[in-house]
């Protein structure tokens, strides 16, 4: 298979340290192509395939919401994309409907609240830049509509966050079905029962790995009814 390469094309290149660096094609002989990294470093590619040399998306200052709007969708790629967000504290990206979250490991209070809560509330997925918050109302929208259970798959590695973001999106449903009524007669909110119910989960099954000093050695399945 042809490689749909020239010179002048603008890949990427594996590197034992960074994972991929950018770099330029500045030969080609059959299947063995010679580009020139970022650093200014020649690389010859024996056997270059399109795998080994993934075409670089165009260049774009702060990435995209939504990485199903990127004209190659390799792995450097994302990463790079990915990458530009969090250097702007934009830790949330889309991939369709699912939704990437970088762990700042750094306080974001801005990114949350009410006031966030109102922002997303009757919002449809996309409308606004990629939040935890569109997630939980695109669930509980589609549950209002239909009238049908919805499930939200959190996944991750230890440290990625998977606990605080079951937190946010806890609290968001909580915000949506039942804020109001609890403040209005004085008792804890909803948010507030079923967040102080967490501490009470995590103390059947967590440990300390190298990446978190409280993980979590279980599946959580957790479970929330609205009353409408």
């Amino acid at each position: 298979m042809a490689l749909a390469l020239t010179v002048g094309s603008e890949v990427w290149v594996e590197d034992p340290e960074a994972a991929w660096l950018k770099a330029t094609v500045t030969k080609i002989e059959d299947a063995t192509v010679t580009v020139e990294d970022e650093n200014g470093v020649e690389r010859v590619i024996e056997d270059a395939t399109e795998e080994k040399l993934p075409l670089q998306n165009p260049k774009g200052k702060g990435g995209v919401d939504d990485m199903t709007q990127l004209s190659y969708l390799n792995e450097p790629g994302v990463l790079h994309n990915l990458k530009d967000r969090y250097s702007l504290d934009s830790i949330y990206t889309y991939t369709g409907s699912i939704l990437i979250a970088v762990n700042p490991f750094y306080p974001v209070p801005q990114l949350y609240g009410e006031h966030m809560m109102y922002s997303y509330r009757d919002r449809m997925l996309g409308e606004l830049s990629p939040h935890v918050y569109a997630i939980a109302e695109e669930a509980f929208r589609q549950m209002s509509q239909y009238n049908k259970s919805q499930s939200v798959l959190i996944s991750g590695e230890s440290g990625a966050g998977k606990t605080e973001t079951s937190k946010l999106i806890m609290n968001y449903l909580a915000f949506v079905g039942g804020h109001s009524k609890q403040k209005q007669t004085g008792e804890k909110t909803v948010e507030q029962q079923v967040l102080e119910s967490n501490p009470i989960l995590e103390a059947f099954g967590n440990a300390k790995t190298v990446r978190n000093n409280n993980s979590s050695r279980f599946g959580k399945y957790m479970e929330k009814t609205v009353e409408q």
